[in-house]
């Protein structure tokens, strides 16, 4: 059969199928062509047998019951809407055919020809097991037992074949079309377990394939599959509204993905692709400018391996972060303001003390100075001057101004208490003028210490952490003096660190700072402030502990006290004790704190590595 007029053979079966027989299964619909095939071949065949019998002047009943149900079966394959009956009424002619043929033969073993097993075969492949089995009973109840009966005692004679032979054959070929019937089952049912296999397990390939698109159409990532040439296997809606909004193009299977991409862009991708059809997977982010706002991806490409291993494609999964990375930014960029923010609070803290100790110094300058001025203001020398003037106007007769005039007699004993009153007026303003340049010596060094302290932050030397403390509490001095808070020292014996001088200059502000805020706002009159330096041989650690008794922390406030934007202040900004945290890490150390509860004072205690030698 060629294979141009295969098609139009196949055409003229249909045409004689029911809608209903025509749109079946594929393996059902194989059956059915077979089933009106066989009744238009066996109608054809039964024609040209009823032509042979008309010739002869013979009546061939059985040939007409024959083809009658041949054409029957063909007028109920059009309308029927299950193969049943059509089927069944060819297998009734066709055994009606073969009955009548052998039973008009003259031949004694005509039931025992081997073409009678196709029928249970056929029977089986068109209406199944259960009905292929009636036929098969049929046939064997005809050609197995009632044939060799016919023959034995109204057919031929016996002698031309003995009766045991007789019917050891026919109940052989009896048995055989039920052995034909038997093997045509057990096919029939692997066949249909098969097929009932083949379609549960299509059916759960369906099931698996709709989830596994559910799930990919559901998420909002990119999901893309390509093959080894970067051709498009698939691509999910996420993916290809992506592609449109930003190239205009729209998603098709077999097209090259990066095709509309720049030609730095596509050439980067082909190396990409490269790596990963060895079997490497990437993770990269791709930022898009173009085709709408700034796109930020993240984007992860794994190989697709084959049965054999062999890797026939990749898969591209996509995330859109350009949120995330915008909310990076603005975190980085709220940090680093946080962060100047708080050095501005360290540098006023600073200020403060500074201010604090010049002003007070500078009260001491006022006070000198105004009694200075006062001292001159009532100085004698303004007698003197009198005094001297009535030696000019006496200077010819100076004997006789001294011996004989009542001012001059007077003048000597004056002059005497005038030196006096002027010899002590020195020495009081000399104390006075002392105390003045002892003054402006101090707001020099406070000057000074504040200049040192002022230098860029980042460089790192070795420090001398009980000389630095020192400096931060001078800075706070006046601010402990005015609240009559007592400060306790006790430093061990502790080798220079080599540590950033101005964030730990910051941190001991810091909590200098907390400690006097909450000794401030404690009812207690005995204010107590303690700092302690040790350190730990085994750790390698200096500890660093301020321990007031103000009002202390309640528990769970504990936890939280680092945290930014926390804090227990009416007038506080919850970024001191954070910034502090954070230098403390920056510096590879760690501030913590306890405190045993409210009124009961608390402890803040910060660790540095020990280290020496230069970096």
């Amino acid at each position: 059969m060629s294979h141009k007029s295969r098609p139009w053979l196949l055409e003229r079966l249909d045409s004689l199928l029911s809608e209903t027989l025509r749109n079946a299964a594929p393996s059902d619909l194989i059956r059915h062509r077979l089933m009106v095939g066989a009744a238009c071949f066996l109608s054809l065949a039964n024609a040209l047998v009823l032509l042979r019998f008309l010739q002869q002047n013979e009546v061939p009943y059985g040939a007409f019951a024959a083809g009658l149900g041949y054409l029957t079966a063909l007028l109920l394959a059009r309308r029927a809407t299950t193969p049943t009956a059509p089927a069944m009424v060819l297998l009734v002619s066709v055994t009606i055919g073969l009955v009548w043929s052998t039973f008009l033969s003259k031949k004694p073993t005509g039931g025992e020809h081997a073409i009678n097993m196709i029928l249970p075969a056929l029977a089986v492949y068109l209406v199944g097991p259960r009905l292929g089995l009636s036929i098969t009973l049929l046939l064997f109840m005809a050609l197995g037992v009632a044939h060799p009966l016919y023959r034995e005692h109204v057919g031929i004679a016996p002698d031309a074949l003995g009766p045991g032979k007789l019917w050891f054959g026919h109940l052989f070929a009896g048995v055989s079309f039920v052995g034909a019937w038997v093997l045509g089952s057990l096919h029939s049912t692997a066949r249909d377990a098969a097929q009932a296999s083949l379609e549960r397990t299509l059916k759960e390939l369906k099931e698996s394939e709709g989830k596994l698109n559910s799930v990919i159409e559901s998420t909002d990532d990119l999901v893309v599959s390509l093959d080894r040439e970067g051709r498009l296997l698939t691509a999910n809606s996420a993916a290809r509204n992506v592609y449109l909004q930003r190239a205009g193009v729209v998603l098709q299977p077999g097209e090259l993905l990066f095709l509309h991409d720049t030609p730095e862009a596509h050439k980067a991708w082909e190396a990409r692709l490269a790596q990963v059809l060895q079997g490497q997977r990437l993770r990269l982010e791709q930022t898009y400018e173009e085709g709408g706002p700034r796109l930020v991806i993240d984007i992860s490409v794994h190989p697709i391996c084959g049965a054999d291993g062999r890797v026939v494609g990749v898969t591209l999964f996509g995330r859109d972060v350009t949120a995330r990375r915008e909310a990076e930014t603005r975190l980085g960029e709220m940090h680093r303001t946080l962060v100047d923010v708080s050095r501005q609070a360290g540098m006023a803290e600073v200020a403060t003390g500074v201010l604090h100790n010049v002003g007070n110094t500078l009260n001491s300058v006022n006070i000198s100075t105004s009694l200075v001025t006062d001292r001159l203001r009532q100085s004698r020398v303004s007698g003197l001057a009198k005094a001297t003037q009535l030696l000019r106007e006496h200077a010819s007769d100076i004997p006789t101004f001294f011996a004989r005039d009542p001012q001059g007699q007077k003048l000597p004993a004056y002059l005497i208490a005038v030196s006096d009153q002027l010899q002590e007026e020195r020495d009081s303003l000399l104390q006075e003028m002392r105390s003045l340049g002892e003054s402006v010596e101090h707001i020099k060094s406070i000057v000074s210490m504040q200049q040192k302290h002022a230098r860029a932050a980042g460089a790192v030397e070795h420090v001398m952490v009980p000389q630095l403390i020192d400096e931060a509490l001078r800075l706070h001095a006046v601010s402990f003096e005015r609240l009559g808070i007592r400060v306790d020292r006790d430093y061990a014996q502790v080798p220079s660190i080599y540590v950033d001088r101005h964030k730990l200059l910051q941190i001991l502000i810091n909590l200098l700072s907390n400690a006097r805020h909450a000794l401030m706002d404690s009812a207690k009159q005995d204010k107590r402030l303690g700092i302690h330096v040790r350190h730990e041989p085994e750790s390698g650690l200096l500890l660093i502990d301020v321990e007031d008794n103000g009002i202390g922390i309640a528990p769970e406030n504990l936890v939280r006290m680092f945290t930014q934007g926390f804090t227990t202040k009416k007038t506080g900004h919850g970024f001191g004790l954070h910034i502090s945290a954070l230098a403390a890490a920056e510096m590879e150390g760690r501030l913590a704190c306890s405190s045993p509860g409210p009124e009961q004072g608390a402890i803040f205690t910060l660790k540095l590595p020990l280290r020496s030698g230069t970096q």
